[in-house]
């Protein structure tokens, strides 16, 4: 199970527009196809290579679909968003995060239940958390990445949903992290150990690491835990 979670987590990286997974006989198989798939040959050299038909390029959108995660929901500008639904539209693209991963849903999840106040993404790909904030009625957001890329297509994608939101790159390493009510960190447990003496607010949600992992965030507190498909969330305050 943890191989194949960490499997998938690294096609997350390698085929952000999307992958192909099928399951047989107790094996799991993950496919890639044009740039995506020279870089996983790049990153995997023993993989297979085969010729697909034509038409690759319209199938992967079989593979994005909406998904409701309270009054929330996210999805794929194809398709429509259920009558009452509070809806945070996002193009499959260059960026991380389409809102299906587990580990976007856990923090989208624990982020219903915050009070609305400012809020900073950090690390936010394509924007999916900070976008979801600003539907749920958070007064104000900033989202920051290290990859100039998901700054662009973070901007890109509050366009496209007409809600406001600073955006800016940032390597939260060096420091000087903004400061917000709620910080929310979808990233991986090695990032959010190295930077948490950065993170000024006296909330936090992390993710991105599989439900075996336990961070230890000192001066924060555990305070809940999500769960969904192996992969985990939680919730800490000072």
């Amino acid at each position: 199970m943890d191989e194949a979670e960490q499997l998938r987590a690294r096609f997350v990286e390698l085929a952000p527009d999307g992958f192909e997974e099928t399951e047989a006989g107790g094996s799991v198989e993950l496919a890639a196809y044009g740039e995506a798939a020279r870089r996983v040959l790049a990153a995997y050299p023993a993989a297979l290579v085969v010729e697909v038909d034509d038409g690759w390029e319209e199938r992967w959108r079989e593979f994005h679909h909406g998904v409701e995660i309270g009054p929330l929901w996210v999805g794929p500008p194809w398709e429509t968003a259920p009558e009452g639904a509070l809806p945070v539209v996002i193009d499959p693209g260059r960026a991380f995060g389409t809102g299906a991963h587990p580990s976007t849903r856990l923090c989208l999840e624990l982020l219903i239940g915050e009070e609305r106040r400012s809020l900073l993404d950090l690390g936010c790909g394509s924007g999916v958390i900070a976008i979801a904030a600003l539907r749920l009625g958070f007064s104000a957001v900033t989202a920051i990445d290290i990859d100039e890329t998901a700054v662009e297509v973070t901007r890109s994608n509050a366009a496209a949903n007409l809600v406001a939101l600073s955006a800016r790159r940032l390597d939260a390493r060096a420091g000087g992290l903004p400061n917000a009510d709620l910080t929310v960190a979808n990233v991986s447990l090695e990032a959010v150990e190295a930077i948490v003496d950065g993170i000024a607010s006296p909330r936090l949600i992390t993710a991105g690491y599989l439900e075996g992992d336990r961070p230890e965030l000192h001066p924060f507190r555990h305070v809940a835990r999500r769960e969904l498909e192996g992969w985990a969330a939680d919730l800490f305050e000072r």
